[in-house]
């Protein structure tokens, strides 16, 4: 238990300090299956170089600190009603409280931007909610004792959810809004993991959310804030020059590994192979007869693809023929799994990536970099006060016998012995529940 609260805690930190240099995940993020016995099915994935390109290596003169319109985000606009409980502490509340005698009241207010107030209520849901993601991607699910835990770190988290809000009434002020309809899909997608609304609820408070009025709000804000840093990120243009010297300030991080994309359709025996090999030659569909006889199940939901590999991520025989045969022709290959029918759509040498397969990569990366360091510039000129001191005192700690780590070394980083809360490969989504 002790090295899982630690694991959590990291990254707990790592997300309020991700939140100072990204304030929200992306909008477009479909709500993620956080459920970890679920997950995808292993299978190798396509690797882009473009991706690698370093965050802080661009010319110096690649970001204009003035071409972002100054109008864009009033600095006196506050949250619209949603963000704020209806019974937030009055404006005039400033003055410190007791600091011997932290407050308990929801309605407290523990920050003020820009004249808005912000209560201990708004900050305790934040903050449930970002130690439940850290569960989350723990594969375990959000309980009011996890949360205790983590009572020491408000303070921590305080600069986090101050930004949170600031960003908030920037957007707002932006005139950018959050598309509904992705919202309402994005929760009914979520809703249908479960088999009643009343696990649907259950499983939201397992995600850290109240109800499905809160999932649907914190949905909204990230929305909003995603559109916000897209209108920031498109007011910046770079030339053709400042791309070029970028690429050729930073050509090691645009190496690429020879790579090949390959589906297959894997069967038991040689016979079958033969006659898929038969079906497609007279136009059989590849996808639709990967899905019906593959006995490959991470590839076989996908119509056999198993994305673009590197020299070496497969047996020996597979290998020879993603690398060395023929493009876009069917080939049987037989392996200790059985017979291969596969075909080979793409094959990438090592080397290099050209210029101008980048070039869009690198265009996006320096907006987003001008974009970010518009912002901060933004929140700096943003009034804001944090009355830390009336946030209420952590209780004592838990008895370290109890809180011991397993003495199993190979339990140190397992999360509980649940199959269904085996720990996922991949990091949820901020703001989804986790599937039935």
């Amino acid at each position: 238990m002790k090295i899982y609260l630690l694991t959590a805690l990291l990254a707990l930190t790592s997300l309020a300090t991700a939140q100072d240099t990204a304030p929200a995940a992306p909008a477009d993020a479909a709500p993620a299956q956080t459920d970890p016995a679920t997950p995808d099915p292993a299978t190798p994935v396509d690797e882009a170089p473009a991706d690698t390109a370093p965050a802080d290596t661009a010319p110096a003169d690649e970001v204009p600190a003035d071409t972002a319109p100054a109008d864009e985000a009033p600095a006196d606009t506050a949250p619209a009603d949603d963000a704020a409980p209806a019974d937030t502490a009055p404006a005039d509340d400033t003055a410190p409280t007791d600091t011997a005698m932290p407050a308990t009241d929801p309605s407290t207010v523990i920050a003020t931007v820009n004249g808005t107030d912000y209560t201990l209520g708004e900050f305790d849901q934040a903050f449930a909610l970002a130690v439940a993601r850290s569960a989350n991607a723990q594969g375990v699910p959000y309980s009011p004792e996890i949360l205790g835990s983590f009572a020491s770190f408000k303070p921590q988290f305080l600069d986090s959810f101050v930004r949170q809000q600031t960003v908030l009434q920037l957007a707002k002020g932006a005139g950018v809004s959050a598309d509904e309809a992705e919202i309402d899909s994005q929760v009914a997608e979520g809703r249908a993991q479960f088999p009643s609304d009343e696990e649907f609820v259950t499983g939201l408070q397992g995600s850290g959310y109240a109800d499905e009025a809160a999932y649907r709000t914190s949905l909204g804000d990230q929305a909003l804030v995603a559109a916000y840093l897209k209108q920031i990120s498109e007011r910046f243009k770079f030339s053709d020059a400042i791309v070029a010297s970028f690429y050729n300030l930073n050509k090691a991080s645009f190496n690429r590994k020879a790579e090949a994309c390959v589906k297959h359709i894997l069967v038991p025996e040689e016979a079958e192979a033969q006659q898929i090999v038969k079906d497609l030659a007279a136009g059989g569909d590849f996808a639709a007869i990967a899905t019906e006889k593959s006995k490959d199940p991470g590839s076989a939901e996908k119509g056999g693809d198993l994305g673009c590999l590197s020299p070496g991520e497969t047996v020996p025989e597979f290998d020879k023929a993603s690398f060395q045969g023929p493009l876009n022709v069917v080939q049987t290959v037989k392996t200790q799994f059985g017979y291969h029918v596969l075909v080979v759509t793409k094959r990438t040498e090592a080397g290099l990536t050209p210029l101008a397969e980048v070039d869009p990569k690198i265009r996006e990366q320096l907006a987003s970099e001008a974009a970010q360091k518009y912002l901060n510039a933004r929140l700096a000129r943003v009034e804001t006060t944090l009355y830390a001191d009336r946030l209420p005192a952590a209780p004592a700690p838990a008895d370290p016998a109890t809180d011991a780590a397993p003495a199993d070394p190979a339990m140190e980083d397992a999360a509980p012995a649940d199959p269904a809360a085996d720990p996922a490969t991949e990091e949820p989504a901020p703001d989804a529940p986790p599937a039935p």
